[in-house]
């Protein structure tokens, strides 16, 4: 099974031409953690003792959020999850983030923060797979 933590340059390029005039978009996130954090990346970034994936996601998230709010960026749900109750029996997910950004251009300006890169690596180091799936909203006659 394939395993996916960042974006392809060729996927970025299609995200930008799919969304880049759509106004706000909305990142889901489905995050699986390591049972035990890897650094081998990120050695800079190395605690002292071993901890789980998930407390290094959540080091992640402390690093991050400041930069999403500088960005207009903000965090709309972050919640525990597991199996799926429509969905294949074998897959599962342990959290899943839903992120709003003002657009892709601002989206894009705040993954390319420098500040914000330095702590990306807990993301890295937590994770054992992910998907990102960009969203934009339909309104719904009423």
């Amino acid at each position: 099974m394939s395993k996916y933590i960042d974006a392809t340059e060729d996927k970025g390029k299609v995200f930008y031409q799919q969304f880049h005039d759509k106004g706000k978009v909305v990142m889901l996130n489905l995050l699986r953690f390591r049972s035990v954090a890897d650094y081998t990346n990120a050695s800079n970034l190395q605690p002292a003792n071993e901890i789980s994936g998930k407390e290094a996601y959540d080091r992640y998230l402390e690093s991050t959020l400041p930069h999403l709010s500088k960005a207009g960026s903000k965090v709309l749900f972050y919640g525990s999850c597991n199996k799926f109750l429509i969905g294949p029996t074998t897959d599962h997910w342990d959290a899943m983030l839903l992120v709003e950004h003002q657009s892709v251009q601002k989206f894009i300006e705040f993954s390319r923060n420098e500040n914000y890169l330095k702590g990306a690596g807990h993301r890295t180091a937590a994770l054992e797979d992910s998907r990102l799936l960009p969203i934009t909203e339909k309104l719904i006659a009423g």
